[in-house]
């Protein structure tokens, strides 16, 4: 059901980017989503933000590594120019490894945190890092929203788009937490996906989105283990999104987002 009073919002995919375990991209993903070939579940191998500096590659964990690859992929699968989109960053807690090293210096005695291990600490650490490899100026946002991330995420970008009649580059990440915080928040793998959306439909073969905000039951997936991977990690709750796209066909999918109300997205291939 449609929740009353909230406007459908709009665009199209121009780009899209997917790293996680198995998934290694968004071309190697396509199959699997398809059914086509099995899905095997594989550690997800992220690679070196080649774009930044030599010294700020260095300072970056891995989840600003995660993010940056991902919307890359998109921007490359776009061939869109990174640094006029504006940008959404969407996480539902930022870097797990950050927080534990700053926890355990404070909880040692010296109590000493390392400047580099602060500035990675806070949630817009990808979206900075983003800014100075692309030399990107225009606008990002970092947000969370616990496990409906991915579907504040979208909805921001959706908002942005609408609002400014420009592109957003969305980015929806995480990255699993050492143990003890492992056993309060067990990520299981690290998984980004990221989506370039366009307020009109690119040259060639397009696919439209429209969102809207429903009180439904979120929809899983019919692959077992990548059903696991989706309830399991906040930015892959994006996969059924991403397998209707992958699909080829119109369809609606409804994605978790806060606890009473979903994100209902209808996909519509356009010629």
């Amino acid at each position: 059901m449609s929740e009353p009073g909230t406007p459908a919002l709009g665009a199209y995919v121009r780009g899209i980017g997917v790293l996680g375990a198995g998934l290694p991209d968004w071309p190697s993903s396509v199959p699997v989503l398809r059914g086509e070939q099995p899905y095997v579940a594989a550690p997800t191998e992220v690679p070196p933000p080649s774009a930044l500096p030599p010294a700020e590659r260095r300072r970056t964990g891995a989840m600003v590594r995660l993010a940056l690859a991902a919307g890359l992929q998109a921007v490359a699968d776009a061939g869109a120019d990174a640094a006029q989109l504006a940008t959404v960053f969407a996480s539902s807690g930022g870097d797990g490894a950050i927080c534990d090293e700053i926890c355990s210096a404070l909880a040692s005695p010296g109590r000493q945190i390392s400047p580099i291990r602060f500035h990675n600490s806070v949630h817009n650490a990808a979206s900075g890092y983003w800014s100075i490899a692309l030399r990107a100026t225009a606008p990002s946002t970092a947000l969370c929203a616990y496990d409906g991330s991915f579907a504040a995420g979208l909805l921001e970008a959706l908002s942005q788009i609408a609002a400014t009649g420009e592109p957003a580059l969305l980015i929806a990440y995480e990255t699993d937490y050492p143990e003890p915080l492992r056993a309060k928040r067990p990520l299981p793998a690290p998984f980004a996906t990221a989506l370039l959306l366009t307020p009109t439909a690119p040259a060639g073969h397009a696919t439209q989105l429209t969102a809207e905000l429903v009180r439904e039951t979120p929809d899983a997936l019919p692959i077992p283990a990548l059903e696991t991977l989706r309830a399991a990690v906040p930015s892959a709750r994006s996969l059924p999104l991403l397998l209707r796209i992958a699909q080829g066909d119109s369809g609606r999918v409804v994605l978790d987002y806060l606890e009473d109300l979903q994100l209902a997205v209808t996909v519509t291939p356009c010629p």
